[in-house]
């Protein structure tokens, strides 16, 4: 009955949802394009197979070392990644090209969900991280299809969220046939929403398991040798509110070291543009990566405008703050830049990744900073110091080979229900 009452609401809100999504088409083209697959009309769709679900380009990131592991231990099933967002459904592309089917969600109506699921008729559904949605899960348990939670993650914040429509969601809580949970702490998260105890495991997050190409590497060596011996700060995954701060800050490290590069990568492609002009505003010289420049000595900002480099441009910085944590966004992935054996500098907004932050936090390898001018001072401090620079680094990287590991038993849990 609750689930049908919230079907009617959103039903009756889908003009809404609409004009939203025309808004978001206004301010990044790439929403105008593939309206017909968020009704579950069209897409790349791989029927008999696995199919995962990673909402946007973090996820789809994460899913990746799962999903070529699966396509290489179960050659003979096709694999089809749905996301929600255009830069989502460009990382998959870029990760896998035409090796698995790809089409966006539809929205969360259960004919929708049903039409989806009568083209894709799975072996198994993955979904990644905690993106579930009432009458998607509901559609998965009528259609009898195992569905798993991968690498789950609950906040205490997004529990809390959760709890107060709980009369909603404790269902779909419950039909879970799996959830692989990242911690003790979120395991028990999970459980006060009705997942069953024996439905759980806490295996850990398979981001310790990342690991950077080889390929890759050489590209940021080559990359930053063509920099000069300079030193060289990233600022990642910025959020609005945050690049005003990043780049104060960066003035602050230019007084100290005059020869130091900012390398400031915006978490959503949409506000590239309007950063651009913030450093501008802020005087400072830029070249932009999009436009496959290369810093000189005169330029103090490199504007990471690319997707899917992230990973690359961190590999060429000597120190890594990880955005979304000077703004109440809850952070980002730290494991990234740790595995790099950076040392890593955050906001206090990190209740996102509070237990993987925590970890780095405690072995020395990630530093909390409150404002722009802490930010300076931390980031002036390490560019000077190699040795900190060295025992922060070698501490991270420590953290995330102690911790591997959560991949392999992800897996396992998932070829039991194949």
């Amino acid at each position: 009955m609750t689930r049908t009452l919230y079907s009617i609401v959103f039903t009756l809100c889908m003009p809404l949802v609409l004009l939203r999504l025309l808004y978001r088409a206004w301010r990044a083209p790439a929403y105008a394009r593939r309206w017909s697959e968020r009704f579950a009309l069209g897409g790349d769709i791989r029927q008999g197979g696995i199919w995962v679900h990673a909402v946007s380009v973090g996820e789809s990131i994460a899913a990746a070392p799962m999903v070529r592991e699966l396509m290489r231990r179960h050659p003979q099933l096709p694999i089809t990644v749905t996301c929600m967002t255009p830069t989502g459904s460009e990382q998959i592309r870029k990760l896998f090209g035409g090796q698995v089917g790809h089409a966006y969600l539809p929205y969360d109506l259960p004919w929708l969900q049903r039409r989806l699921l009568r083209k894709l008729q799975p072996k198994v559904g993955i979904i990644m991280e905690t993106e579930l949605w009432p009458n998607l899960v509901a559609e998965c348990e009528r259609a009898k299809v195992p569905l798993v939670l991968a690498n789950a993650r609950l906040s205490e914040r997004s529990a809390k969220g959760y709890q107060r429509v709980g009369w909603l969601v404790r269902p779909m809580f419950a039909a879970l046939d799996w959830v692989a949970v990242q911690s003790q702490a979120e395991a028990l998260r999970f459980v006060s929403l009705g997942v069953s105890k024996s439905a759980l495991t806490v295996t850990g997050s398979i981001k310790f398991d990342f690991r950077p190409a080889v390929d890759l590497l050489a590209q940021a060596k080559a990359l930053r040798a063509g920099w000069g011996e300079r030193p060289v700060w990233i600022a990642a995954s910025t959020h609005a509110g945050e690049d005003e701060q990043v780049l104060r800050a960066h003035q602050n490290v230019l007084r100290e070291q005059p020869d130091a590069l900012l390398i400031l990568v915006p978490r959503h492609p949409e506000r590239f543009d309007g950063v651009a002009r913030l450093i501008s505003d802020a005087r400072l010289a830029q070249v932009r990566r999009s436009q496959g420049g290369v810093p000189t000595a005169s330029d103090q900002v490199l504007l990471g405008d690319t997707m899917g480099e992230l990973v690359m441009l961190y590999a060429c910085a000597d120190v890594a703050f990880v955005g979304g944590s000077l703004v109440a966004n809850g952070g980002h992935n730290y494991l990234e830049p740790a595995a790099l054996g950076l040392p890593v500098l955050s906001g206090p907004h990190r209740f996102n990744f509070t237990e993987i932050s925590d970890l780095l936090q405690g072995a020395g390898a990630l530093q909390l900073v409150n404002n722009d001018q802490e930010l300076a001072q931390a980031v002036s401090v390490l560019l000077q110091d190699a040795e900190q620079r060295c025992r922060a680094g070698a501490a991270g990287l420590a953290v995330v080979e102690a911790n591997q590991g959560a991949l392999e038993l992800l897996l396992q849990g998932i070829e039991r229900r194949l």
